[in-house]
Order: C-alpha cells, then sequence, then structure tokens
C-alpha cells in the first residue's frame, strides 16, 4: 500500500492515547486550581465542614438551590441576568438581588442595607455586585433613585415569563435580598429581620473562603 503525503502528516500530528489523557488530567487540573477553593467553600459554609462551631450562616439557606437562571430576569443592557455567571467566565461576581412585588418601606429597607453592606466590603466591594427587580416603586423612589442608588442595577422581567421564585419566597407579599453565587446559584437570602451586620459576616466569611468572584 503506498501511503502519501497527507496520510504521513495525518498520522504525525494525531495525539496518541497518552497525550489525550495528559490533556484531560492537566484540563481537570487547571480547573480544580480555578474552582475548587469556590466549591469547596460552598461545603464547607452549607455543612459546617473544618468549622468548630458548625453551621455560621446568618441568613437563610436557600434549598434546594436554584439557579438564577430560573428567575427570568433581564438585566439593563437587555441581557439575560443568567449569562453573567458560571464557570465559563472571567471575572464572575456575587450578587445581593432586592427582589419585591411593590417597594414598601420594607423595600426600601432591603435596599439601603444591600447598598451599606456593599460598601461596608472595603476592599472586597468591588467582588460584590447590587441589583434589583422591582415590579412597582413609587413615584419619590423613582425621583431618588439615581442619586441614593445610582450603582444598583434596575433588572426586568423577561417578556412572557414569571419569576420562578426559590421555595419560601414570594417579592409580591414579603420583598427580600436575595445572594447569588459566581457559578449563579441562589444560595441565601435575607428580609428585614436581618440586620446589616448580620449580611456582612456572611458575605465575609464566603468571600474570604472563596477565590472566585
Amino acid at each position: 500500500m503506498t501511503t502519501t503525503t497527507a496520510d504521513s502528516v495525518s498520522g504525525r500530528n494525531a495525539p496518541t492515547p497518552e497525550q489525550t489523557r495528559r490533556g484531560r488530567r492537566t484540563a481537570l487540573l487547571l480547573f480544580a486550581v480555578g474552582f475548587g477553593p469556590m466549591v469547596l467553600a460552598t461545603i464547607m459554609f452549607y455543612t459546617g465542614w473544618l468549622n468548630p462551631a458548625g453551621h455560621s450562616n446568618q441568613g437563610e439557606l436557600v434549598q434546594p438551590v436554584v439557579s438564577v437562571q430560573a428567575l427570568n430576569l433581564n438585566a439593563r443592557g437587555g441581557e439575560p441576568l443568567a449569562d453573567r455567571f458560571g464557570v465559563d467566565k472571567e471575572a464572575p461576581k456575587w450578587l445581593l438581588l432586592v427582589a419585591a412585588g411593590t417597594c414598601t418601606e420594607d423595600c426600601e429597607q432591603l435596599l439601603y442595607l444591600a447598598r451599606q453592606v456593599n460598601i461596608a466590603l472595603g476592599k472586597n466591594a468591588s467582588r460584590v455586585s447590587r441589583a434589583a427587580w422591582l415590579g412597582r416603586t413609587p413615584a419619590a423612589l423613582d425621583a431618588r433613585w439615581n442619586e441614593e442608588y445610582e450603582s444598583m442595577e434596575r433588572l426586568k422581567r423577561m417578556p412572557g415569563t414569571m419569576p420562578a421564585w426559590p421555595e419560601g419566597i414570594n417579592p409580591d407579599v414579603e420583598p427580600r435580598i436575595l445572594l447569588v453565587d459566581p457559578f449563579g446559584n441562589v444560595m441565601m437570602h435575607y428580609g428585614a429581620e436581618h440586620t446589616g451586620k448580620q449580611m456582612l459576616k456572611d458575605l465575609k466569611q464566603l468571600l474570604k473562603l472563596s477565590q472566585i468572584g
């Protein structure tokens, strides 16, 4: 049989089984180095593993965890909010999301709380973003928005959809702050019964344990 030049070149360039296995091991190692700390931080935070005090979270855990994609929300530019999260993103952030059907006094308290907690993170403030989905807002709040909440993005519901809020959360009845991790998981929520100190404690611990976001 005659071997053509093209066949010869193709044979030389084809990876051997050992090279293929080595490439897979390298890819897994890179993933573990990059995202392993985030996975470990989540496990430790939920279970209290390696923490003598056990569970230390101040907020309410979302169980089961819900993907931010299920919320069916669009960002300010019109793109799906879920597109900002995931292992393929260069620098995904944590998100404090205020959700309320009608933004009354309790809702405004949570807007203020999210803003102040974010600022209180100091050098880590840039690792956390803020957003709000508000079904209805009073004219007085709209008039003050750019002055008081300029850095808090207003989200909109995707046309023809309804948000699938996590179990136990109904913003039409009670406003909440949802904490979304860099992978796009809604993992915890807070209400008017929580203090800024409690939220800050949770965020500081998560940011300390995690190298992602």
